[in-house]
């Protein structure tokens, strides 16, 4: 699900990314990145699934989800993360420029697993399809 929300981000001339939080088993936020729809460079696929899935729960926390990425999240994404206290986080790409655990893995919180490398080929290849088509 997140890679069909990645694609659709491709598709509108977004990077990239895509999001899903699952809670207790059930989907409860869909997200891709929207910076330059918005004008926001806060709009990160990660950023917009927390506000989605914190405003159905009711709360700001999402300590029973799971967050699925496409791409490692940033060192904002995971710091917002942090303070939202997801438990656990899967995502399929690193990022070895901007992702998290290049500057800092404190950034999460410190109970949250993290699982990586997921369908990481595909998540990369978007990606990469997205600049290599910016440089043209």
């Amino acid at each position: 699900m997140a890679l069909e929300q990645a694609q659709a981000a491709l598709q509108e001339g977004e990077v990239p990314i895509g999001a899903v939080v699952v809670c207790k088993g059930r989907v409860i936020a869909r997200a891709h990145n929207l910076t330059e729809r918005l004008n926001d460079p806060t709009a990160h696929a990660e950023m917009q699934a927390i506000t989605a899935a914190t405003e159905y729960l009711g709360g700001k926390y999402l300590a029973d989800c799971t967050l699925y990425v496409t791409v490692e999240p940033c060192p904002m994404c995971a710091a917002a993360l942090a303070w939202a206290q997801i438990p656990r986080i899967v995502y399929g790409a690193g990022d070895p420029r901007r992702g998290y655990s290049l500057f800092s893995p404190s950034l999460l919180h410190p109970r949250t697993q993290v699982t990586k490398g997921i369908l990481a080929g595909e998540c990369a290849s978007l990606m990469k399809e997205f600049f290599r088509e910016k440089r043209r």
